[in-house]
């Protein structure tokens, strides 16, 4: 029988794109997600394929995992918890979900030496002033007192764990750090910025800007991150690394919501809420996130390059 490929969070945004493309390359894909944060309407268009297998519940509690690990050809970890909001309101949770759920998981795969891609985030960068964030930077995270950075340390605490399976037990992992994917499916239920922004654009109401609005980003279409989660998967000498996967277009979350309003020709307008009320007092947020991507075109010969705008329409489209 053809082995599968194993995609934990596969319900959720990023998740069912990867999924989606996994299917029409002809795998046979299993999903294990509790729809804490994903749900399975992101991949109801897929509910009649034969060679898609949908588990709802969390990785640590799957009666199976050993059993599908060691069918599984790869496994793609994109199981976390996700979103600001979600975060600052809920870090006992984001917490022990990040850490348990990786760890189980690479534990089950270490058993049968299965390759795993570990989905991280640019968060782990912290405080960092670089113009440029690339792999191998010092990493600079903020006071356990402020909530906000129990996200970050949860996922280097994964990327540290990985590393440490690979190194002691020989299992072949790679780490990616995500920045800003977006597109469509895409919902800013837990904060993500974009969805918000059109949802808001599209109903006529006021696009709000947590903070100045001069903090930068640079926004991947969730086709580019998955074209670069399958390369990675497939090159050997990627394993033991942690790549940035990102786009390096940036731009400040004000100019963002203009353009969103341009692009959808909105009379919205902008409204400016302080971070003390938009989150909770003393929080902290990074002042500019841009990805160096050198070392993803250089394992993969791939960089992501959907422009921005393009990025906007066809999530507006899709929602």
């Amino acid at each position: 029988m053809q082995k599968l490929i194993l995609v934990t969070g596969g319900a959720g945004f990023i998740g069912s794109h990867l999924v989606e493309r996994l299917l029409g390359e002809g795998h046979r894909v299993v999903v294990v997600d509790n729809c804490s944060t994903g749900t399975r309407n992101n991949l109801s268009h897929l509910a009649s394929e034969p060679r898609l297998n949908f588990v709802e519940s969390t990785v640590s509690e799957c009666p199976d995992l050993d059993r599908l690990a060691a069918d599984a050809r790869y496994i793609f970890h994109l199981a976390a918890a996700v979103g600001v909001e979600l975060v600052v309101k809920s870090p006992i949770a984001t917490i022990h979900t990040n850490l348990k759920e990786t760890e189980v998981l690479l534990d089950a795969a270490h058993r049968s030496r299965v390759p795993v891609l570990v989905a991280s985030t640019s968060e782990v960068y912290g405080k960092s002033s670089r113009d440029e964030f690339a792999e191998s930077d010092d990493l600079l995270i903020g006071p356990p007192t402020l909530g906000r950075w129990s996200y970050a340390c949860s996922k280097l605490m994964d990327e540290f764990m990985a590393m440490a399976y690979h190194r002691e037990r020989s299992l072949p992992v790679t780490i990616t750090r995500f920045f800003n994917t977006v597109g469509p499916r895409q919902t800013g239920r837990y904060g993500m910025v974009l969805p918000r922004f059109i949802g808001a654009a599209k109903s006529g109401a006021p696009l709000l800007i947590h903070g100045t609005g001069q903090q930068s980003r640079c926004f991947c279409h969730v086709r580019d991150t998955v074209e670069a989660l399958v390369r990675l998967m497939q090159t050997p000498a990627a394993m033991g690394e942690v790549v940035n996967v990102g786009s390096t277009e940036e731009i400040t979350i004000e100019n963002l919501a203009r353009l969103v309003i341009r692009e959808m020709n909105s009379n919205s307008k902008l409204e400016f809420i302080p971070y003390d009320k938009a989150y909770s007092p003393g929080f902290e947020d990074m002042q500019r996130r841009r990805p160096s991507v050198d070392k993803l075109e250089r394992l993969t010969g791939f960089r992501p390059s959907t422009p921005l705008r393009d990025i906007i329409r066809s999530t507006a489209n899709a929602s």
